[in-house]
């Protein structure tokens, strides 16, 4: 990703960890990873975009909040949504795949107690429904 890529306001706030985790909520996630994902290759949003996360659940004083799991598996659903389109901007991302608009998304894959599960906190768990 070695062009100059527009990312919106909330992503340059959550690159420098100055986003106000009250005002950020699932579409405002998917919005950052959309961004991270034009910006940088896919090993450096991950990294970034989990790392922005926990830092957001450490600072809201909820650690145990921040689910790896869940991050990288949103995570590796948009940049595969993304892989192979040239979408235009976020909004038209988000008309073509209404459905990770859904925190619910990730239950075609994954069951309820997995995701949730202590384990998935910290490491990376695959999905465990086909």
């Amino acid at each position: 990703m070695t062009e100059a890529v527009q990312i919106s306001e909330i992503t340059r706030a959550f690159e420098a960890h100055a986003i106000d985790n009250t005002t950020f909520a699932h579409a405002e996630h998917v919005q950052v990873a959309f961004d991270l994902l034009r910006k940088y290759d896919f090993i450096d949003a991950a990294a970034i975009y989990a790392k922005g996360i926990r830092t957001l659940a450490t600072n809201a004083g909820a650690p145990g909040k921040f689910n790896l799991t869940i991050t990288y598996a949103f995570m590796s659903l948009i940049a595969e949504r993304m892989a192979g389109n040239s979408h235009q901007n976020f909004n038209e991302f988000v008309s073509e795949n209404p459905d990770l608009m859904s925190k619910n998304v990730l239950g075609k894959w994954y069951g309820n107690d997995r995701l949730n599960s202590d384990l998935a906190r910290g490491v990376f768990l695959l999905p465990d429904a086909a």
